[in-house]
């Protein structure tokens, strides 16, 4: 049975600047056609902000839930907590998760609505890098052919990669191995890891990635924007333009 309700989960710390994009996206994916008599709420966890990131969500229309713990795994738990007071338990509920600097296709919201509808439990969605002023040249180039290197030549690609900015997974399921982890770093594959562990049915997928920011100064350290500088680093990529 596909879901009669979906909520968007997106922790933000310090993105006034990216957030309306991310939330724009998420609004577009929200009127697909194939949603018509799907309800969607979208919560933004601000965590420790100290800018203009809830007025931003605020005038976006969204609901807002403020942490303060530096915690993306708390921060998503907490959009996730308020998704589920919102809509009244896990029932026909399906969580999807973004963030706050990246943006998701017209399509995403109907795309895992669709796979909960053949009875997956989860989709764990592939991401690419953006182009754009806070990439250095060539660096998207470079992370899609080492992000890529397993993808067959034919057929589906399983994947080994997971990503909090394109995740999504059953209420019920998510609740049965108590949620996203409160740990600083990880906490999207502590989920995957929990949800296989308990037999739920996971699937990995490329069909429909979400477009992530390419900087270099990220927001969690230890991430995947740490990851991007240590390419752009190792490959030697320029840096002009880049902001300080």
């Amino acid at each position: 049975m596909r879901p009669r309700s979906l909520a968007v989960l997106v922790p933000a710390h310090n993105e006034q600047e990216l957030l309306p994009a991310s939330l724009a996206a998420i609004r577009a994916a929200a009127r697909h056609p194939a949603l018509r008599q799907v309800r969607v709420v979208t919560v933004v966890a601000a965590d420790a902000c100290s800018d203009g990131t809830v007025a931003a969500a605020l005038s976006a229309g969204v609901q807002v839930v403020r942490t303060g713990d530096r915690n993306v795994g708390l921060a998503r738990a907490a959009a996730a907590h308020r998704a589920l007071e919102t809509l009244g338990g896990p029932e026909g509920l399906w969580l999807a998760s973004t963030d706050a600097d990246s943006v998701v296709p017209p399509d995403w919201l109907a795309f895992q609505h669709a796979r909960a509808g053949e009875g997956w439990d989860a989709v764990v969605g592939t991401v690419a890098v953006a182009h754009g002023p806070h990439t250095p040249p060539g660096l998207a180039a470079r992370h899609q052919l080492r992000y890529g290197a397993s993808r067959p030549q034919r057929g589906a690609w399983h994947h080994p990669h997971v990503h909090g900015a394109n995740l999504g997974v059953a209420a019920h399921a998510y609740l049965t191995v108590g949620g996203f982890p409160p740990v600083p770093l990880s906490e999207d594959h502590g989920l995957v890891a929990a949800l296989v562990g308990r037999g739920h049915r996971v699937l990995r997928t490329a069909d429909c990635p979400v477009t992530t920011s390419g900087r270099l100064r990220p927001r969690a350290r230890g991430g995947f924007g740490d990851h991007l500088a240590a390419l752009a680093s190792r490959e030697k990529l320029p840096r002009e333009g880049l902001p300080r």
